[in-house]
């Protein structure tokens, strides 16, 4: 059975990268009526707060998604501990003292010299004398002693990859204050919990390529891992420094509906036009992981606008029902109204003011040179209620009286009676309006 996670550190609130991976691995679990784990990588106990676990599960219920089971990284140590202690009894798990100047300085000496960056495993030669004399002074932390050979493997994004192992680091899977790392415990939890593929940025290749020795030396299956592009900003130039500012729960709070920002990601950095869809369902249907290229793929929130203002003129009386109630619009009137506004609305935030302008009038907008046409359109115009023939023959009365016609007749009295240049069709607008525009 396909199965793949989502393993989110609650350090922070979730961004619109984490969403990336997020939705390609539940989209490629649901798609094959798979298995979606969503794991909660809180194994830094000091960095890891309640309030973005919950805002994990708010973040990614609000958009959609579901889940199979959840785990926590936290439960978890005795696992973690035991897979530490097969791996030394292997000889594939070695202490080191080196301090994090002493680390920075061999790394520099390296560079200087031509050499890449790469931990001389010092450590090895140490003896049990040596060892306890450092472990008396500072405390150790582990590596995983990779095999010196090259690690292949088909990405399901960026194709063929081959990394020699010579090249890397032996990874630190244990800090010596004892905080199991990322790469340690997401190997035994991918092993256990049986994931079959694994997608995430092209920044974890390299990661992988280490993960994949320790996975093979843990006796469980490799896998399938795909990379997908890290996004940049509408220029080129790096998120990374503003994810903080593109957290999903301020991209809600300023509005942009979810299936907006599912359909833009779901086609973000791929062969295929992004697509304004209805429901989660269609997203998965039309998923393709093999149309993504390995290309940094440009980001801007502001592509979201379009797309969630499309969304909502979409939708029926109710799925805003709650919206349309809250501005205190009569039920009598809803669904003239909705069908009056949906599709001149940008969030649903914006509902409330139009329903404002109808019952209490707008403040008009009138432009100097407009004045005197106005306050003699205005003069003409009928008593309250109105009616469907009410514009119609208002303006063709204004016409015959001032000569005005085409944009120069109906601009004006549209932004003195609406305050606004744009907007629902005056016809239909006039009808609902409770109330005449503001007095200035």
């Amino acid at each position: 059975m396909t199965t793949t996670r989502f393993a989110p550190s609650p350090t922070g609130y979730l961004h619109i990268g984490n969403l990336r991976a997020a939705l390609m691995n539940f989209a490629i679990a649901r798609k094959a009526g798979g298995s979606f784990i969503l794991r909660i990588d809180d194994t830094d106990q000091e960095r890891s707060k309640q309030e973005y676990i919950d805002g994990i599960f708010q973040d990614l219920e609000w958009l959609g998604f579901t889940w199979d089971r959840v785990e926590y990284q936290s439960k978890r140590l005795d696992r973690y501990a035991e897979a530490a202690d097969k791996f030394r009894a292997m000889g594939r798990f070695y202490e080191c003292f080196e301090t994090p100047t002493e680390l920075d300085l061999k790394r520099k000496k390296q560079l200087n010299m031509g050499k890449p960056p790469v931990y001389d495993r010092a450590a090895l030669s140490l003896s049990d004398g040596e060892k306890a004399a450092l472990r008396a002074e500072r405390p150790g932390h582990w590596r995983f002693l990779l095999d010196q050979e090259r690690i292949e493997w088909i990405d399901g994004i960026l194709g063929a990859i081959s990394i020699d192992a010579a090249s890397v680091s032996d990874p630190v899977l244990i800090r010596g204050d004892g905080q199991i790392l990322y790469t340690l415990a997401s190997v035994v939890d991918d092993a256990e919990m049986g994931v079959t593929h694994i997608v995430r940025g092209a920044d974890h290749v390299t990661n992988t390529a280490t993960q994949i020795q320790m996975i093979e030396a843990f006796g469980a299956k490799v896998p399938a891992f795909a990379h997908h592009s890290l996004l940049t900003g509408p220029h080129g130039e790096a998120l990374s420094k503003r994810l903080g500012t593109l957290s999903l729960r301020d991209l809600r709070a300023r509005g942009i509906e979810p299936m907006a920002i599912l359909s833009h990601m779901a086609r973000l950095g791929s062969s295929q036009p992004v697509e304004l869809r209805s429901s989660m369902d269609e997203i998965i249907e039309g998923f393709d992981l093999s149309t993504f290229g390995a290309a940094p793929t440009k980001f801007d929130e502001a592509d979201l606008d379009p797309l969630t203002a499309r969304h909502l003129g979409g939708l029926p009386l109710e799925a805003v029902a709650s919206e349309v109630s809250a501005a205190g619009v009569p039920d009598a009137l809803a669904a003239d109204f909705w069908a009056l506004i949906h599709e001149n609305i940008n969030t649903r935030a914006e509902i409330a003011g139009w329903w404002e302008i109808l019952r209490d009038g707008a403040v008009p907008e009138v432009d100097e040179a407009d004045r005197e046409f106005i306050a003699e359109a205005m003069a003409m115009l009928p008593a309250l209620p109105f009616d469907g023939g009410t514009w119609g023959a208002w303006t063709s009365a204004v016409k015959e009286t001032t000569g005005r016609k085409g944009k120069g007749l109906f601009m004006p009295l549209r932004k003195a009676l609406t305050g606004k240049a744009r907007g629902p069709e005056m016809a239909q607008f006039l009808p609902l309006m409770q109330s005449l525009p503001k007095q200035g």
